[in-house]
């Protein structure tokens, strides 16, 4: 049975293929349009998907949620706030009527398009069931609590399930516009970075701040109970009648206005950040023990946007409230497609379920489109690009001694991830040991600013030597503390540092990838679910005695992650990347001929 799952129209639109109750194909439509967080229906993704299993006959098509649902909280709301939300409601409806109301004939006119046999009629799991499934069944768990948390659905931005075999039953929740998510990105916005794109930014900044505002969040905008239910005081905020999400009384709490985008990032911002993200911990684990008395579940999931929290995540799992957790590595909207099929295979239909306790259902989440190396070597060959053929077995090797030289090197290899991390297969890899690489790759590779950190990718069976972590982490979903004898000494001057100089002196024998609080967001690797990438690991630690890199998505600022051996070019033309790998194929920069641009890219990506 082919069951399609989709979500489109709001942001992150992507399509999955769940063929017998298995996670076939999934991609976001990003990756194709180039157009980052592309809300559109993902017809690129879908073709995809249809083409990856060899079907065009589709038993069943699921979307991630019931607009008319989202539809009553958009009306209801702005008669709530008339007539202070007129602006908001004469923007939104005219879309409504004209396009989202109607979006059972449109999805349907669309798969034909695709080239897809649907069914009439569609199902439609309200938004938090897509990501509680997503959550839920793919885990290893048999049964478990499921947390979803996010900015909004229909109503909720929070809910509390139950999993048990192949049932799913969602069975509390905090609704809009009360959102830890919508809370979260109000300090987004007004820090100065996009909502819905920055908030990882955010995350990044707060190891630079000190949690002064915590108690003034929790006394001024966050009144928290300890179930971690809340309800926000909307004074302070835009984002309910208005058109932006902070507004001049919680710019007064603050000590003035919003940062502007693209300007100098103060100590001001820094604060703010480790203070609402501080805040956001707190709520976090009050959720999961609240979720842990209530349902009496040693294991817990955790989908939403707020799960690609990996500070958050880690702090969660240290604390010890459940056995163990698992995270959708697609947390955000995308993953409600994949969340919305396996709902219907398994919650609507009643297909059994089997989980070892051990491993995912996700296949690394390593989903999307690969290219065989026949057809990149015509490829190559047709537009005069100069490349070095490897053979399968010397690969490793190879790409290891180029990165210990300090080079940087592009990968475009296997199967196109699923969610917002690259996980070897499009990345940019780098030494981990290398004092200038984190500055470097932030400066000249990802043209981004200088305090963000890179994550490392390690041997699953080399975590522990390098981080206070005692399970593997394959999604990049945990933040964990660099191990005490592998750390340098703090000079004390720390405080006084500008942010630059702070950024760049290293901090471990592992610098590029060690925050300025010691911490990292670790991806292990496994033989398992990918042996190219582990293999090279395994080389590189032959050659230097580590079984590190750090590894950052194959793209630059405001660009979607790299989907094609032609994205992968044009990235390494733009940027100072050394070499790159496209499968067996090697790449040198200076061997190329000379690149010209048609158009700007600077332009044609909005900075994120």
């Amino acid at each position: 049975m082919n069951i399609l799952g989709i979500s489109c129209y709001y942001h992150d639109s992507a399509a999955c293929l769940v063929v017998d109750g298995k996670i076939v194909a999934a991609a976001q439509e990003e990756r194709f349009t180039r157009k980052k967080h592309d809300a559109d229906f993902p017809h690129h993704a879908v073709k995809y998907c249809l083409a990856e299993a060899g079907v065009t006959k589709l038993d069943a098509v699921a979307f991630y949620d019931k607009p008319i649902l989202k539809f009553h909280r958009i009306l209801e709301t702005a008669l709530a706030v008339a007539p202070h939300g007129l602006g908001q409601f004469m923007q939104a409806v005219p879309v409504w009527l004209r396009e989202k109301l109607w979006i059972e004939p449109a999805i349907l006119t669309a798969l034909e398009r695709c080239g897809a046999e649907a069914p009439d009629g569609l199902y439609y799991p309200e938004h938090h069931e897509s990501h509680a499934a997503s959550a839920f069944y793919p885990s290893p768990f048999q049964r478990a609590a499921v947390l979803t948390l996010d900015g909004v659905g229909e109503w909720a931005t929070a809910t509390l399930g139950v999993g048990d075999g192949h049932t799913l039953r969602l069975v509390q929740s905090l609704d809009f516009p009360h959102s830890l998510g919508l809370l979260y990105s109000a300090f987004t916005y007004f820090c100065g970075f996009r909502v819905n794109s920055g908030e990882y930014k955010l995350m990044g900044l707060a190891p630079y701040g000190r949690p002064i505002y915590s108690g003034i969040i929790l006394e001024k905008l966050v009144d928290l109970r300890p179930d971690g239910s809340f309800r926000l005081h909307l004074d302070y905020f835009g984002f309910v009648g208005g058109l932006t999400m902070t507004n001049g009384h919680f710019a007064a709490l603050f000590g003035g206005p919003a940062r502007a985008p693209e300007a100098k990032v103060t100590q001001r911002e820094c604060d703010l950040a480790a203070s609402i993200q501080d805040v956001t911990e707190q709520i976090v684990l009050a959720m999961a023990r609240h979720a842990r008395t209530t349902t009496g579940m040693r294991h817990l999931c955790l989908a939403g946007g707020v799960a690609l929290n990996c500070v958050a995540n880690g702090r969660l799992l240290r604390a010890g409230i459940f056995d163990d957790i698992w995270i959708q590595p697609a947390a955000g909207d995308a993953g409600g497609a994949l969340g919305a099929a396996l709902a219907v295979w398994h919650n609507a239909l009643g297909h059994p379920r089997e989980a070892d306790g051990k491993t995912d259902q996700m296949a690394g989440a390593y989903l999307g489109p690969r290219f065989a190396d026949d057809d990149v070597r015509k490829w190559l060959q047709a537009k005069d690009y100069p490349f070095h053929e490897l053979a399968a077995a010397d690969w490793p090797a190879e790409i290891a001694r180029l990165i210990a030289a300090e080079n940087v090197i592009g990968l475009c290899q296997g199967r196109m991830e699923f969610g917002p991390r690259a996980l070897g297969n499009r990345s940019i890899v780098g030494d981990a040991r290398s004092t200038k690489m984190q500055s470097v790759m932030n400066l000249k590779i990802k043209f981004r600013e200088s305090f963000r950190p890179f994550a490392p990718s390690v041997l699953e069976e080399r975590v522990g030597d390098f981080f206070d972590l005692d399970r593997p982490s394959p999604y990049m979903l945990l933040v964990a503390d660099v191990v005490e004898r592998r750390r340098l000494p703090l000079q004390g001057d720390e405080n006084t540092l500008d942010l630059q100089t702070r950024v760049n002196r290293p901090r471990s024998d592992v610098p590029a990838i060690t925050h300025v609080d010691y911490s990292a967001r670790v991806q292990s690797v496994s033989a398992r679910t990918n042996p190219r990438y582990h293999a090279l690991l395994t080389a590189f630690e032959a050659q230097t005695g580590y079984g590190i890199l750090i590894n950052t998505s194959f793209n630059v600022r405001g660009e979607p992650i790299i989907c094609t051996p032609d994205d992968a070019y044009r990235c390494f033309m733009r940027s100072e990347i050394d070499y790159l790998s496209i499968g067996n194929f090697v790449l040198e920069k200076k061997a190329q001929p000379r690149w010209e641009e048609r158009e700007n890219w600077r332009e044609e990506f909005k900075l994120d």
